[in-house]
């Protein structure tokens, strides 16, 4: 839109990417709705015929937005200029939008893939190492063109020039190079590496840019340092809240790339007492929890869980309390305690978040060994509940449930645990956080327009009536 207001280029890919925009929408709620694709995220029932009438609309949208851009392409979309060089912040726009097109096709074509196998004969599936090798490398031109293009000059630029804007990002990616190697074992995953240097590479043009900015205007006002900031931002609200945006998202890229790469995860059985070493960190099963949930005076949960301690170098880091809390169902076949069991299971999970790295750990009872417990528990409740109250039989379950809870504190059977810890988690949501303030700031409408449409409104009006 930039590029467009300011050369009047790029009108076809506006058009088109807003127009795709909305035909992607519908095809994401179609897919979740007709039942075509088999994924935790579908829901669609027996006999659901919507599918059909989302398919033609999905057509409709399609064979219009085509013909919008293409009747309009010699005219209304018709560019006003060209690109005048490859060293141009108009070429590092479109290698951007190729780029991001680049992506979503990658995840189009890798989500249709079982639809298209099908057709042909053989249905197949593709994982996540499918889309991991060729979406990573897209994003890592994503995050590069984010440090470029903020610096580079309108219609053409120089090399000499590019380097002058380009050596303060340059040697920060060069010195978390040096870093990772020599401080961390980012030299394991050598993706992951080039996103650490290309992210540094990208924040540093982003924070030189506003530095920039605000000497200028400081020299220009003699403002304080935060004055000078504040006020360049709010006089080029689209221009650098764009720069936040591309900080946000390097940031989050690094977050996904550390915590990915460099996560340690483990698969560890238990007893209490017992302790696992995770990523230099010392998790420790302290001792078995159980306790009834109530809700609206009835019994709604009961959830097995353990206090674990954790620990770096001797020193205490935290305590976690994983649980499993398990939900009954109404079966006549089932016993009054066996019920809680048969149904739905739920993880509660242990977290300690950090700005360098989250502790993640999750809990799985060894019911099978309460089996024979439960089943005693149920025929007792069955051969004591006749000419019981409702009230009676509930204060009855109550107390078999609390003898249940008891044994499993005084002796409870090994657990399942899944302990991980990720490094930079944090930094997604920070990243995230960011690029929606810089979003925002961008969008964010001028007074003086606000001011200016209305003026221009009320003058025409009152013109109109003055013609009358």
């Amino acid at each position: 839109v930039m590029i467009q207001e300011r050369r009047g280029m790029l009108k076809v890919w506006n058009a088109s990417l807003i127009l795709a925009t909305g035909v992607l929408c519908i095809l994401g709620t179609f897919l979740v709705r007709s039942g075509i694709l088999d994924s935790i995220h579908a829901f669609v029932q027996e006999g659901n015929t919507i599918a059909w009438a989302f398919t033609a609309l999905i057509v409709v949208m399609v064979a219009g937005s085509v013909y919008l851009v293409v009747t309009r392409a010699s005219d209304t979309l018709r560019s006003e200029a060209r690109i005048d060089s490859l060293l141009s912040r108009e070429a590092m726009f479109m290698a951007n939008n190729v780029t991001f097109v680049s992506i979503a096709f990658v995840v189009f074509l890798g989500t249709f893939y079982p639809l298209i196998t099908e057709a042909l004969g053989e249905k197949r599936a593709l994982g996540p190492p499918w889309f991991d090798d060729y979406i990573v490398p897209f994003v890592l031109i994503l995050v590069l063109l984010s440090g470029i293009g903020p610096v580079i000059a309108w219609r053409r630029s120089t090399p000499s020039r590019l380097w002058r804007s380009l050596r303060a990002p340059v040697s920060a990616g060069l010195t978390v190079l040096v870093v990772a190697l020599l401080f961390t074992r980012a030299g394991e995953s050598p993706l992951s590496l080039v996103m650490f240097v290309l992210g540094a590479f990208a924040i540093t043009t982003g924070l030189q840019e506003l530095y920039r900015g605000m000497r200028a205007r400081q020299a220009m006002t003699g403002e304080s340092p935060p004055l000078a900031l504040f006020g360049l931002v709010r006089r080029n609200r689209r221009r650098y809240g764009g720069y936040l945006v591309h900080i946000g998202i390097s940031v989050m890229f690094i977050g996904v790339a550390a915590s990915t790469a460099f996560q340690h995860e483990t698969d560890v059985r238990l007893t209490p007492g017992q302790s696992a070493n995770v990523g230099g960190y010392k998790f420790t099963y302290e001792r078995p929890t159980a306790r009834i949930a109530q809700r609206a005076g009835e019994l709604e949960r009961i959830a097995f869980g353990s206090r674990v301690r954790v620990e770096r170098d001797g020193k205490l880091v935290t305590v976690l309390g994983p649980e499993r809390a398990y939900y009954p169902i109404n079966a006549p076949t089932l016993g009054a305690i066996s019920r809680y069991f048969e149904g739905n299971a739920t993880s509660e999970i242990g977290l300690k978040a950090g700005l360098r790295r989250d502790l993640w750990i999750a809990e799985q009872p060894d019911i099978e060994a309460l089996q024979p417990i439960i089943k005693k528990g149920d025929k007792v409740f069955a051969d004591a509940q006749d000419g019981l109250t409702p009230q009676q039989r509930g204060e009855f379950l109550g107390l078999a449930l609390g003898g249940l809870i008891e044994r499993y504190r005084a002796s409870a059977p090994p657990a399942q645990f899944r302990i991980l810890v990720s490094p930079l988690v944090t930094f997604l949501w920070l990243g995230a956080l960011l690029s929606l303030c810089g979003g925002l700031l961008a969008a964010w409408p001028e007074p003086g327009v606000l001011r200016g449409r209305v003026r221009a409104r009320y003058a025409a009006r009152v013109a109109q009536e003055l013609r009358a």
